[in-house]
């Protein structure tokens, strides 16, 4: 279909991206390009570096715009449906009224709701999981059909509401198939939560000399090592700010670092000894519970 001219400019309006990744093949690799000439190439970074205030979501079927847009009683119609031609996939895209900030001074809180609510949304149209939301089809590029349906921009509460029982539970990331798989900004919130639980043991090892920087060096270098392993990882400058939120909690709110290696000490074995006690209790029960049936 052709791109009307007021679609392009409600576009550039949504997107806000300076210097974004593009290209016009994904085999040829990806490049940083000045905003305009990106928005001439067929994929576009969906997002800047600091924010995100478009969701997206990738289906992989060839009724993908039926998916989107059949929206009644699943999810909240999108902005915008960015479709291949050739086979009927298509990216489905969501625009944020308030834009969720991903820097090492965010909140993590909004994060991770905004990585539930993308997450609802993928399973309300049964989207790719393996998707991370880095690069989208570029809706003014003629090499796509793109059906824009309306220029509204929602709260991430309205989000919520409109996706029902789409919306995961609230412990949902923890489960094995997520932790395996993060998707989106499920990646940003699974780096962060594996890391800080792997820096707060790894912190007592800097307490006897109170070696922050250190300690900020190995933070780094655990985050960059579980970016890694994700087939395509977060850039580097959200890496590093992940690594800079975990390293500035612990140095300068955490009683890890004010109490000292003693008190460190003894809080660890309390915890351990408390765990313990549960542990055992939960298999005294499950022992009782089996003699009870048999």
């Amino acid at each position: 279909m052709t791109v009307a001219a007021g679609d392009t400019a409600e576009f550039e309006q949504l997107w806000l991206p300076l210097w974004p990744l593009a290209t016009d093949d994904l085999m040829e690799g990806v490049y940083r390009q000045s905003r305009d000439k990106a928005l001439g190439r067929r994929y576009v970074e969906a997002n800047p570096q600091a924010l995100s205030n478009l969701l997206v979501v990738d289906i992989d079927h060839p009724d993908a715009a039926l998916r989107a847009l059949s929206s009644q009683g699943s999810h909240p119609m999108p902005n915008a449906v960015v479709s291949n031609r050739v086979n009927g996939h298509a990216h489905a895209v969501w625009s944020l009224a308030e834009p969720v900030t991903r820097t090492e001074y965010a909140r993590r809180k909004p994060l991770a709701y905004a990585a539930a609510i993308t997450e609802g949304l993928r399973r309300a149209v049964d989207g790719d999981a393996g998707y991370s939301g880095l690069l989208t089809k570029n809706p003014t590029h003629q090499h796509w059909d793109t059906e824009w349906i309306h220029s509204g921009s929602y709260a991430l509460d309205q989000l919520a509401e409109e996706l029902g029982s789409n919306l995961p539970p609230q412990r949902w990331r923890e489960t094995k198939r997520h932790r395996a798989n993060p998707s989106g900004l499920g990646r940003n919130c699974s780096i962060f939560e594996t890391a800080r639980h792997w820096a707060y043991r790894a912190a007592r090892h800097y307490l006897p000399t109170h070696d922050a920087d250190g300690l900020g060096i190995a933070i780094h270098r655990h985050v960059q090592q579980l970016n890694s392993e994700f087939a395509e990882p977060l850039p580097n400058s959200e890496a590093r700010a992940i690594a800079n939120s975990i390293h500035r909690w612990i140095v300068t709110r955490s009683r890890i670092w004010t109490d000292g290696a003693a008190v460190y000490e003894a809080t660890f074995s309390t915890i351990q000894a408390a765990r313990g006690r549960k542990s055992g209790a939960a298999r005294q029960q499950q022992r009782s519970q089996l003699l009870e049936n048999l």
